[in-house]
Order: structure tokens, then sequence, then C-alpha cells
């Protein structure tokens, strides 16, 4: 990943919340605070600020500074998860060009990070549900010798899969813990940014910024 697809995933990620702003908030407003789509739209409006002329060197460099405006800027439990992630994938993408395994690892870190932070692992209806199926399918795609594109896709495709596999789960963790049962039946709204993240992140493996 070099620095100007770094850039370009984050934009994508940006419109694709600020598309799907409305949907996240009503997936939260079932289960959570109702305000998970504003929060994300605000954090995602202000990374690209926050990038606006930055010279960063690396892909870290990106991530790091997107990840620190995350945690600076958002409210609730989205910003200091998403900007861990970020953060602490970027310290690991210190090279110019780390290839699909060293995506694979940074993000890998990413979501250790955020299991810690938020005491939360796979079936406890979080982001995590969909986080770590991304990443297993983002490893095993560069383990395979597969392009960043193709590794990309299908991160984005496990994570969408992961997303829709929170629905019949009762959550164990956060807000909709609280609802016990009331929460089956519903999507993780967390899970459903996290998958809009990494098919932003597909998008742009497959449309490399100029």
């Amino acid at each position: 990943m070099e620095t100007d697809l770094a850039r370009a995933w984050l934009r994508a990620a940006a419109a694709a919340i600020e598309v799907n702003r409305d949907h996240l908030t009503r997936l939260d407003s079932a289960i959570g605070d109702a305000d998970h789509g504003t929060n994300m739209h605000r954090g995602f409006t202000a990374v690209l600020q926050a990038l606006d002329g930055y010279p960063a060197a690396t892909a870290g460099d990106v991530l790091i500074r997107a990840g620190g405006t995350l945690i600076s800027r958002v409210g609730g439990a989205s910003g200091p998860l998403y900007g861990t992630a970020l953060r602490t994938a970027g310290k690991r993408l210190t090279g110019e060009r780390p290839d699909p395994a060293g995506l694979a690892a940074a993000l890998a870190d990413g979501l250790a990070a955020v299991c810690r932070l938020g005491s939360a692992q796979v079936g406890d209806k979080t982001m995590v549900d969909a986080f770590a199926p991304a990443v297993d399918a983002l490893r095993a795609s560069a383990d395979a010798g597969e392009d960043l594109g193709t590794a990309a896709r299908a991160a984005a495709e496990a994570a969408e899969a992961g997303l829709r596999a929170t629905a019949p789960l009762q959550a164990r963790r956060g807000r909709a813990s609280y609802l016990g049962e009331r929460s089956i039946g519903h999507e993780d709204p967390g899970a459903a940014s996290t998958a809009l993240l990494f098919r932003a992140l597909a998008d742009a493996a497959a449309r490399p910024a100029g």
C-alpha cells in the first residue's frame, strides 16, 4: 500500500460513510444510542481535513494521522476504536511500499488493539465480527500470492459476510448488550461501518489514486 492508495482508501471510506450515514444511524437506533452514523461521518470528515496538505512519507503516516484525528474528534466508542485500529496499523506500515502480507499484518495488529480496548471477540456482536474475518481473508489471499486488489476484495466480502452474521447474535459488549435478547435480529452498526471501510479499501485498490 503506497501513500496515495492510503489516502484514496480514506477518501473512499469517507464517501461511503456519508452515503450510508442514515443507514448506520438506523442500525444504531435499534440497539444503540442512534449516533453511530453521525459520529462516523463527523470523524471521517475531520480525517479528510487533517490529511489535506499533510506531507506523509509513508502509508503508515497517513493511517496514524487519520487514527489520531478520530480519537480526538469523535465521541462515543467509535473514535477510540477506529482511531486505535488505524494508528496501530499505521505503526506497522513503516516501509514505502507494503505488500498485501504487510498490510494484513498491520491490520491484524489493529484488530488486536481493538479487541484489547473493547474487550471484545468474535461472536460478541461488535465491529470485531466484520474486522476479524476480513483480516483472515486478507492474510489468506496474501499467503496465496494474490495481488492487493484481489486480497482487498476478498477482505471486503468476508467483512460483509461477518456483518450479516451479526444479525442472529445476542450482543455481549457495548450499549447493545444491555438489551439482552432484544438485540437479536439486528445487524451490528459497528460491523456495518467496518464492512464499509473494507469495501472502500477494495474500491481504492481497484482504482489506484492518480
